[in-house]
């Protein structure tokens, strides 16, 4: 019975990574008025299927092997914590790092169950957490300078048909991503502890992110695409494409990082280029707070519940 808990807990965070993920593919188009909201999800449902199917194992052996060796025990509290998390910040319309959540909790748990934690892993975790927004800042914030001196030439029609068939291209990108590396990050423990195989995993994460994009993915997407800096085709492209150029190099090296960051730190590019008057920087300040009170949060809450019950046990 025991072993349903950290099944359920997945299921929770694929519909919390639904809910909030969706924003950082395709809010953007549908902030632009590129393409509807049903049809932008069920494009990120289908590229998240397709993105854990080919390139998933990397983040996956990352979490559920290299950091910790996770037991079922351990593995219900800390993905139970982290799913309430996610889902409680997803209602609050605050984008949440599924991956510094669960990497927050596992390490916390592990901790706490006396099990070793690879630190060496940990620290290269935590400091691919924070250059990979600063990496997604400046490539968007170069692509948006190459495309004014080299797209801004063309005819004001020619560019808006091209951005937008480009602005597409680029949130599918970051929707393969999130199957690639946010849905493996869920994934990867339950899996490297034999509680499940691969592919029957694979389908039913994938179609918990799709549910949870269609219930609740319009809270997030109002903050993501509207509410950091005014965007239009021409600089959401910039700063998707800067944001899934960066989540697919840290895939290609293993490392779970987090979609929300990037496409915040692209986004963020794009406002420095227009103009630091662009960017809402109230909005930024709380969500760099977020990045740091989450993983602690988690760590902390799965730490001391399990020493409580190891206590009382």
């Amino acid at each position: 019975m025991a072993e349903l808990i950290p099944f359920a807990a997945c299921i929770l965070i694929a519909f919390g990574i639904g809910s909030n993920d969706t924003s950082n593919s395709l809010g953007i188009c549908i902030g632009a008025g590129i393409i509807k909201f049903k049809k932008a999800v069920l494009l990120f449902g289908f590229f998240v299927l397709i993105g854990i199917l080919l390139q998933g194992q990397k983040v996956m052996k990352t979490v559920g092997k290299d950091l910790v060796e996770a037991n079922p025990s351990m593995l219900g509290i800390s993905l139970s914590i982290s799913a309430l998390f996610i889902i409680v910040s997803n209602w609050k319309k605050l984008p949440i790092s599924t991956h510094q959540v669960i990497i927050g909790g596992l390490t916390g748990s592990g901790v706490a169950s006396g099990i070793d934690v690879n630190v060496v892993s940990l620290l290269k975790i935590v400091f691919s957490w924070i250059i990979s927004p600063l990496t997604a800042f400046f490539f968007a914030f170069i692509i948006y300078q190459t495309m004014e001196k080299t797209l801004s030439r063309l005819s004001l029609f020619n560019i808006e048909r091209i951005l937008r068939a480009l602005l597409l291209i680029s949130g599918i990108l970051i929707a393969y991503n999130t199957g690639a590396n946010e849905l493996a990050t869920v994934l990867g423990p339950v899996i490297y502890s034999g509680m499940i195989s691969k592919m029957p995993s694979f389908f039913l994460g994938a179609f918990f992110v799709f549910l949870g994009a269609i219930l609740l993915s319009s809270r997030v997407i109002e903050t993501v695409g509207k509410g950091i800096t005014g965007l239009d085709p021409y600089s959401g492209f910039a700063a998707q494409l800067g944001a899934g150029s960066c989540v697919l190099l840290f895939t290609f090296l293993g490392m779970p990082i987090s979609t929300t960051y990037c496409i915040i730190g692209g986004i963020s590019g794009v406002g420095m280029v227009k103009g630091m008057k662009t960017v809402r920087i109230d909005l930024i300040k709380k969500m760099a707070l977020n990045w740091v009170l989450a993983p602690s949060i988690a760590f902390l809450s799965c730490f001391i519940l399990i020493r409580l019950l190891r206590y009382w046990v």
